[in-house]
């Protein structure tokens, strides 16, 4: 089994107890958003079966391709470093990094960074792995007017991987985070898109 950090396998007693008040709600909200066509085939789904997975419950149409979704779960860097508890801790600990950073914390100054770190991690989660896909807007115009230097993309990604070793996640896994966010840089500096 992979190594899970000790902070955030803390965090997540302390998320719970906070969110336990909200947890009966946010339920019966999942179990009302239960797909219709199976995620891995497209097809129709069973009514009877389905696979609870963080906050959302999937329905699949056949047994194989519930067993399927399992395993690409559990495959997951996403899941690996601990899901959605690991990745919101690790968005939020990284912001203060940043924001106390006057190197960056420029670009900041007009957000709203409740919205921003909602949207960093669910960007953050979709490209690790998580079975929630990115629904906001593409790298290139979310950076399109920031005029974001190699230098910046440097010292933001330098306060996200000192944020994952503070947090004690696993060193082969820091570099597998690490090289996901690198290749989404040509993307976050507007660079040209290269020829196949």
């Amino acid at each position: 089994m992979q190594r899970i950090i000790r902070p955030i396998a803390t965090s997540i007693a302390l998320v719970s107890l906070s969110a336990g008040a909200f947890a009966a709600d946010e339920e019966k909200a999942a179990d009302a958003k239960v797909n219709e066509k199976c995620p891995i085939t497209g097809k129709a789904v069973l009514p009877d079966c389905t696979l609870k997975y963080e906050d959302n419950t999937y329905a699949f149409c056949s047994v194989d391709c519930c067993k399927q979704f399992n395993k690409e779960r559990k495959s997951s860097l996403y899941h690996k470093i601990g899901g959605k508890v690991a990745i919101n801790a690790t968005v939020d600990a990284f912001y203060k990094k940043v924001l106390a950073d006057d190197r960056v914390n420029h670009f900041f100054e007009d957000v709203n960074m409740r919205r921003q770190h909602n949207k960093q991690k669910a960007f953050i989660s979709a490209a690790l792995g998580s079975p929630v896909p990115w629904t906001g807007k593409d790298m290139r115009k979310a950076h399109a007017n920031l005029e974001l230097t190699e230098t910046d993309f440097g010292v933001i990604a330098g306060h996200l991987q000192k944020t994952l070793e503070e947090l004690e996640v696993d060193e082969k896994l820091i570099k597998e985070v690490m090289t996901v966010v690198g290749s989404t840089k040509d993307a976050v500096l507007n660079r040209p898109k290269k020829s196949a």
